[in-house]
């Protein structure tokens, strides 16, 4: 049946061949047709439907040469112009006439390596966008524009789009509230529809490494569009996982210098907003925020540099500018993967040296380069703003001093280098729907309530001493304004808030021996822990408890860590709730 389908479609295209006499082995390269871009294959007619490699297996000729069938079921051979007309082409095209395919006209087209690559791999499978009229393209593209903007109005942080190539439907997640979740109105999304959209998003990514989309490559990019009134970049990331594509884009609202919150928005203490502003005013040394992915460091970050005085100069480096800053001189810089991304990162570096600049924000120290920039900067005596991924702030040192970052462990044990190590985390906050502990136990909401509500309390009681009728807890079935997003995933949440901790290094000179001496000695314990902090919220009906305990760990084991003793437990007495103050 195959074989009569392919005869079928050999007689019925045979008068198209024009070079159908030429034997295969005199075909010269200059009878190929070209496609020098991306351009040029979408607008070819017949259009490409897909990669017959595997079909003929000639997979590890990918790089080189490739069988194709086109729309009009055709087919011809892309390949390197060097490769266009070799031995092994036309041993190809002969096995393809074999199996029954009728040869297209021409029956050959020189690419370059990377759209050939492209090609090989499928990345332009989905014939519809492809063969349809610009129309169809653009449908597809408003599409992916459409749940953007769902993300950008319902103040997501990232949207996910998780190809599965081996089932028919694919994932369409948001990072909301800190909640990685599906909205059932994307639910059910055809894997094939979410390959094309994405196809088609690519052509508009700028900066990015790749001609086209690349299933099975790692790619970078960035997108400016407008989304519900607002500027918004989209931070393209792909990985190549074993079902397919996963994509995030970050979601990051850009000229947002009205809406920079002030620290005490953000949820920042009185006393720890004494410790960012005193390391304001003291000169030289690095700040230095730590926390996981989409903590809000960049945010924080923003809020702290606007608060300097206009009578400092203040230069960033960032990749990319999320926040206007009133005031400060800011730099885009896109850490890509390729050399040119790098050589432009140290030339911006070497301009930067000579502005004769008070302040800089580096966006974040991620790698040996930006390592090096870090010593670089923090050594020339300017006072220094930036970010690294660190589970806490006792831990910040060591991460840079990593083997991947590799900033010298006697440079960030000098006096002086490190001036305030912060970590921080987004908890949940809870809507002004929230209930009460014993109201919450009837309606099932916490979980460590329920039956063990006495007992659960007593353990929270005992960690962290406080008015517990002040405790809050979140409602389940929420109220008109949690439930607008319709996720029952976020009934009972409002926004989220910041839980810190900080570590003063010229208060604790242990911590400078620590660090020079590869973690031995005395832990650095913060001037309270992130956990007290969150639980100082809690007494403020900001925070669920036990969405506190889900972040860090239970109440039961910080009981059990703080009979240890009081640096395990990050610090401080826990009498201090009582009054409702930060711990000393």
């Amino acid at each position: 049946m195959r074989l009569a389908r392919f005869m079928g479609r050999r007689s019925a295209a045979a008068p198209r061949v024009a070079d159908a006499s030429l034997p295969a082995s005199r075909y010269m390269a200059a009878q190929a047709g070209a496609l020098p871009d991306t351009e040029a294959l979408l607008a070819l007619k017949p259009a490409l439907r897909r990669s017959l490699s595997t079909e003929f297996g000639v997979e590890s000729l990918a790089a080189r040469i490739c069988p194709v069938e086109l729309e009009d079921d055709s087919t011809a051979i892309f390949a390197l112009a060097e490769h266009v007309g070799s031995d092994q082409a036309n041993e190809l095209a002969r096995r393809m006439e074999k199996a029954g395919y009728a040869a297209a006209t021409p029956s050959r087209y020189v690419l370059n390596a990377s759209l050939l690559l492209a090609v090989a791999r499928d990345a332009f499978r989905s014939p519809q966008w492809v063969a349809q009229s610009a129309h169809g393209r653009g449908a597809l593209a408003e599409a992916f524009h459409e749940l953007v903007e769902w993300g950008v109005t319902n103040r997501a942080s990232d949207l996910h789009l998780n190809v599965n190539l081996h089932e028919a439907e694919s994932e369409v997640k948001y990072t909301l509230c800190g909640r990685y979740v599906a909205p059932e109105c994307f639910r059910r999304m055809p894997t094939r529809t979410l390959m094309e959209m994405l196809s088609v998003a690519w052509m508009d990514i700028s900066g990015g490494n790749g001609a086209v989309f690349d299933p099975g490559a790692e790619q970078q990019g960035s997108l400016s569009r407008m989304y519900a009134g607002r500027e918004v970049m989209l931070r393209w990331a792909s990985m190549a996982s074993e079902k397919g594509p996963s994509v995030c884009l970050r979601l990051l609202e850009k000229n947002r210098a009205a809406s920079i919150p002030p620290l005490e928005a953000l949820g920042y203490l009185p006393d720890q907003i004494g410790m960012l502003e005193q390391a304001l005013c003291s000169g030289g040394g690095a700040v230095v925020f730590a926390g996981t992915v989409g903590s809000g460091k960049s945010t924080t970050l923003a809020s702290l540099i606007a608060r300097l005085p206009a009578d400092r100069k203040v230069i960033t480096i960032e990749d990319p500018v999320e926040y206007t800053i009133p005031g400060a001189i800011q730099n885009s810089v896109a850490r890509r993967l390729d050399a040119d991304a790098h050589a432009a990162f140290a030339t911006k570096l070497r301009t930067l040296k000579r502005s004769a600049m008070s302040d800089v924000l580096l966006g974040e120290v991620r790698d040996r380069e930006t390592g090096l920039a870090f010593m670089d900067l923090a050594g020339s005596g300017v006072n220094v703003y930036t970010t690294v991924h660190a589970p806490s702030a006792a831990f910040i040192p060591e991460r840079l001093a990593s083997d991947f970052i590799g900033v010298s462990r006697d440079f960030l044990a000098m006096p002086g280098t490190l001036k305030l190590l912060v970590w921080q985390a987004l908890l949940p906050r809870l809507c002004a729907c929230a209930l009460p502990p014993d109201a919450a136990a009837g309606a099932g909401a916490g979980a460590g309530l329920g039956h063990h509500t006495e007992r659960w309390l007593e353990e929270l009681a005992a960690a962290f001493p406080g008015p517990l009728e002040l405790l809050r807890m979140r409602n389940r079935e929420g109220c008109p304004a949690c439930r607008k997003q319709g996720l029952r995933e976020l009934f009972g949440y409002d926004g989220r808030s910041v839980a810190a901790e900080m570590i003063e290094p010229r208060l604790h000179p242990h911590l400078l021996d620590w660090v020079r001496h590869r973690g031995r000695g005395t832990h650095p314990a913060p001037t309270h822990s992130a956990m007290a902090s969150a639980m100082a919220g809690a007494y403020r009906g900001i925070f669920d408890p036990s969405d506190i305990e889900r972040h860090f760990h239970s109440f039961a084991t910080e009981s059990r860590l703080r009979g240890m003793s009081p640096s395990a437990a990050g610090g401080g007495e826990p009498d201090g709730f009582a009054q409702g103050k930060v711990l000393p």
